[in-house]
């Protein structure tokens, strides 16, 4: 078996997003806009999608946004730790503009897409060989479509992991809004790109997590 296509799903909204904070691997619940985001979201997905299996990072704010897709079409939900968000270090729970000020050097060379290590944590070419690996793991055991709930730079890394796109390639990709999706089909070996930041209306744009 081998999954046709891949639905990659970026949680919904938290309070960490909407203040610019840095989650990494905290784990941040969604707040009251993330848990509509994902109502709505998963509505959409239910009636236009032919989902075969559902796999999540383990942290909550992954974790409830598939199940409120897994609670209409009834599927079983996994979770991966291997799906979590990039380990963020010392940046882990900080502002944006803290850390451009205490990590100047390390932050602009980050802003400019270089394959720097985040407060010490993973590095975005680690991260994306982190969660494309799970992915085509859980690919792997599927036969039809996978949707995966994640966090928006380990969905980003892995996209360009999964097309054999330089991670330094990011800077022409948009960050991935809060409870939008990418959609990947197989082609021979490899995937190509059918959608990007696809969602419903209504879903906005958060910070790394």
């Amino acid at each position: 078996m081998s999954a046709r296509r891949v639905v990659l799903w970026r949680h919904g909204r938290t309070a960490s997003n909407a203040q610019n904070r840095f989650q990494g691997q905290l784990d941040v619940p969604l707040d009251d806009v993330g848990r509509a985001q994902a109502a709505e979201a998963a509505a959409h997905l239910a009636a236009t999608t032919d989902v075969a299996a559902v796999v999540s990072s383990d942290l909550s704010r992954a974790v409830d946004t598939a199940r409120a897709l897994t609670a209409l079409t009834g599927h079983d939900l996994l979770q991966d730790p291997a799906l979590r968000e990039v380990d963020a270090g010392q940046w882990q729970g900080l502002l944006g503009e803290e850390i451009a000020r205490r990590w100047p050097v390390e932050h602009a060379a980050w802003r400019r897409g270089d394959d720097v290590r985040m407060g010490g944590g993973e590095s975005r070419g680690e991260l994306g060989l982190r969660v494309a690996s799970a992915v085509e793991r859980h690919a792997a055991a599927v036969e039809g479509t996978l949707l995966v709930a994640s966090h928006g730079a380990a969905l980003k890394t892995a996209v360009l992991r999964l097309l054999g796109l330089p991670v330094t390639a990011g800077g022409a990709f948009a960050g991935f809004r809060n409870c939008h999706w990418a959609v990947l089909a197989r082609r021979g070996e490899g995937w190509v790109l059918e959608e990007y930041n696809a969602g419903p209306a209504g879903a906005g744009v958060g910070a790394e997590g």
